[in-house]
């Protein structure tokens, strides 16, 4: 940070130093394999002084220091303010017609098992369970896990209630299939049916740790725009262990601005950000 912007956050209700940035992507990077650039400046200290506030404490290092010498539910409040959760329904659409012709081609061989590994609040979980419900039926044989590393976010992402105005992108056969519309008080809300949210189970799962919780592989991952928030020696790590969870075949679904050509011994590209676990 030059000393120029430094001497303008100055101005704000916290002290904010080279230091304190410095401290914060040492513990986010720890704690959760993000690696933030220099030009996050502004939205750390942004994000975390709401923390400085509710916590009580009067300076960033006094909160940093704090925090390191504890275990406590703060840490998830830490990771919570500074993960970002930009998603949409059947975002990158393209991916959803190859999960249908996935799906339809694989539906004999038993119980499809699926992962979304960044469920965020909820929309691409429910696309993708919808997605599935329309190649496989109403009674189909398929379940999905929907995990985040944010626990207020997935706390959205289980209640399944939306504006109106997020579901633009729906059309109405959609909208009238899965979605129960708000009335009176619930005027423009609409919460997704519970013939979908029965087939989802709602996960913390930190992708950089290991104490995965699950038992059977997967025929199915999205792990969209998650990726380009860790370096290279992160994401190669965290690739190892989506392997190991996926069956031979499996299909890994990923960001657009994501490429895994470095990673050809794991998986091979299928498609436009598309790849087939080797």
């Amino acid at each position: 940070m030059s000393p120029n912007a430094q001497d303008e956050m100055q101005g704000r209700e916290f002290l904010w130093t080279s230091a304190d940035f410095d401290h914060v992507q040492k513990l986010i990077y720890q704690r959760a394999g993000i690696s933030l650039h220099d030009g996050k400046h502004a939205m750390v200290y942004s994000r975390l002084s709401r923390r400085l506030r509710e916590t009580g404490h009067n300076s960033f290092r006094e909160y940093l220091r704090w925090l390191e010498a504890t275990d406590g539910p703060e840490w998830q409040e830490f990771v919570n303010a500074l993960t970002t959760n930009l998603t949409s329904f059947f975002r990158e659409g393209h991916h959803f017609q190859v999960l249908a012709e996935y799906l339809r081609s694989i539906q004999s061989a038993g119980a499809c098992r699926m992962w979304c590994s960044a469920a965020s609040t909820g929309e691409e979980p429910y696309s993708i369970v919808m997605t599935a419900t329309e190649a496989l039926g109403s009674n189909g044989n398929f379940s999905l896990i929907a995990s985040d590393i944010d626990s207020k976010v997935l706390h959205t992402a289980s209640q399944g209630i939306y504006k109106s105005d997020s579901l633009k992108g729906l059309d109405q056969a959609r909208l009238q299939r899965f979605f129960m519309r708000g009335k009176a008080g619930n005027a423009g809300m609409a919460k997704v049916k519970q013939e979908l949210r029965s087939k989802i189970d709602f996960l913390i799962v930190n992708l950089i740790r290991n104490d995965w919780p699950f038992r059977d592989p997967f025929d199915v991952v999205f792990c969209r725009n998650v990726m380009i928030y860790f370096d290279a020696i992160t994401q190669r790590q965290v690739l190892e262990r989506i392997h190991k969870v996926m069956k031979p075949g499996a299909l890994l679904f990923v960001g657009h601005a994501e490429n895994f050509s470095d990673s050809r011994d794991l998986f091979a590209l299928k498609g436009k950000t598309v790849y087939e676990r080797v």
